[in-house]
């Protein structure tokens, strides 16, 4: 009988490591039940005063458990609906141009003409990622992301003997981020005539041998699939089914 108690806070600690698991694996798609407590009350009415302490701390333990997994979801879902959030921000001409400003109005490069290094991402939600060539040391390259109408500090870039570093090196003088909405745009209008394509969630430069290139290059529907280019303005160049 003085092993009763034990038993049975043994047998709700077991339950109670199921349910903090199944939570764990419901974070994506959380579905958090109340703790089981008709059933644990029927079984306290029964009980002796030990064993009463032992379901009730089990169920402490339970309780305990869901109620961290619960404020973690919540913010899962608040970060993923942040992340996710679209602004319109690649189509908005006036907020491109306003980042762009920002980006010219760096302390570090008071004087200095900018460089971009290999690639700059534009996302619907109102981010832009990119690298720009150390304002003081050439062989230099720092990550910059714009967010919530900011720049970052810059976050020093990893690079190899063999990156060929001037050959993708871009004046920023050479593109007009208000050339992004144009781009998108003239994407969307085509995507929004092929089955089964969808919008695009990003706009992005690439830089080889010194010359940029937009992209995406490609519109992919369900049954067909064309190639699209654009001019370094952002005027469509060409535009062709594969």
């Amino acid at each position: 009988m003085k092993n009763i108690p034990i038993l049975i806070f043994c047998s709700l600690l077991l339950f109670s490591c199921r349910q903090v698991s199944k939570s764990i694996e419901e974070t994506i798609n959380p579905k958090i039940s109340p703790a089981p407590k008709d059933t644990i009350a029927q079984t306290l009415a029964k009980a002796n005063d030990a064993e009463r302490a032992a379901l009730k701390t089990a169920d402490s333990v339970l309780q305990t458990a869901l109620k961290i997994i619960s404020k973690t979801n919540s913010k899962i879902h608040i970060e993923r609906h942040i992340t996710t959030e679209k602004t319109g921000f690649l189509t908005n001409a006036t907020e491109l141009s306003r980042a762009e400003s920002a980006l010219r109005k760096l302390p570090q490069y008071s004087g200095k003409k900018i460089f971009i290094y290999s690639t700059i991402h534009f996302y619907d939600d109102g981010r832009i990622i990119t690298s720009l060539r150390h304002p003081e040391n050439p062989k230099y390259v720092d990550r910059y992301e714009y967010k919530n109408g900011t720049w970052s500090e810059p976050q020093p870039v990893q690079l190899s003997v063999r990156d060929k570093i001037e050959s993708k090196l871009l004046p920023l003088d050479k593109i007009s981020f208000s050339n992004v909405a144009r781009v998108t745009r003239t994407y969307n209008d085509k995507a929004a005539e092929v089955e089964g394509a969808k919008p695009a969630t990003s706009t992005y430069v690439m830089v080889w041998d010194k010359e940029m290139r937009w992209y995406p290059t490609t519109v992919n529907g369900s049954r067909e699939r064309y190639t699209i280019q654009f001019n370094d303005d952002g005027t469509l160049k060409t535009y062709r089914q594969d």
